[in-house]
């Protein structure tokens, strides 16, 4: 409640310094002139919602998948571990903007270094969150199965993944909310069609208010993504204990 009314105050100051001159409207639309703009170019911003969404969607399950199979590779075995740890890490230091290019200028213009891209920023958290929970299974318990003859697959499978459930889908959840910005930063690269396209055609044609509406379509996009996966953990992974902020 508190954060609604939060947004409500600054959308009215937002909208009331704009109607009372103090930004120019090519400059900052006021958020009336944003919605208007959402349904007026709905046709326009609508096929490129879809577009962006499909990139986001493919790249985001090739990250999932990809970080799964490092996080437990990772994790079962020492030598992956040394071999795939630097490279998981270096991946991030190279800037998503820098890359992009060179990504497009290989692969060409189509879906491809689309997903490539999303998958790159998303992969990370999903890699290193998996690992860290299947590290971080109660020791006690390893030994338990261990006493029961339980092979190392079957103590995986049986105690380790579960157990990592929680740290996993924080790590999706990160990713889901960051996934749009490989999917923009690829079509800026090279694309005739999608909301990071939109942006440049809208800047191009001083639409300030229809780039606004396709920001807003992205940030709406980041969300509910984020939230699709916490409605999925809550499914897959309700049985584990939280604590409220602040307190247990």
């Amino acid at each position: 409640m508190t954060a609604a009314l939060i947004v409500l105050v600054g959308l009215g100051a937002w909208e009331a310094i704009v109607r009372l001159g103090a930004v120019d409207e090519l400059i900052l639309p006021a958020p009336t002139q944003v919605l208007e703009a959402l349904w007026t170019d709905r046709e326009l911003l609508g096929p490129d919602l879809a577009v962006t969404t499909w990139e986001v969607v493919l790249g985001l399950a090739a990250a999932i998948a990809a970080g799964a199979a490092l996080g437990i590779a990772m994790h079962v075995s020492p030598a992956a571990r040394r071999a795939l740890r630097p490279l998981v890490i270096g991946s991030q230091a190279v800037p998503v903007p820098v890359i992009a290019p060179l990504v497009v200028l290989v692969l060409g213009f189509g879906l491809g270094p689309k997903v490539l891209l999303v998958a790159l920023v998303c992969f990370f958290p999903v890699a290193i969150n998996l690992y860290d929970g299947l590290r971080d299974t109660d020791p006690d318990a390893r030994k338990l199965l261990r006493s029961l003859d339980a092979s190392r697959w079957q103590t995986l499978r049986m105690l380790e993944l579960p157990s990592a459930l929680p740290a996993t889908f924080t790590g999706i959840k990160i990713a889901a909310a960051v996934a749009v910005i490989g999917a923009v930063f690829a079509e800026w690269s090279g694309s005739s069609e999608g909301l990071g396209h939109a942006l440049l055609t809208a800047n191009g044609q001083l639409a300030t208010a229809r780039a606004f509406a396709a920001t807003l379509l992205l940030f709406l996009l980041a969300v509910c993504l984020y939230g699709a996966f916490a409605l999925l953990e809550r499914r897959v992974a309700g049985w584990t204990p939280r604590s409220r902020p602040g307190g247990p």
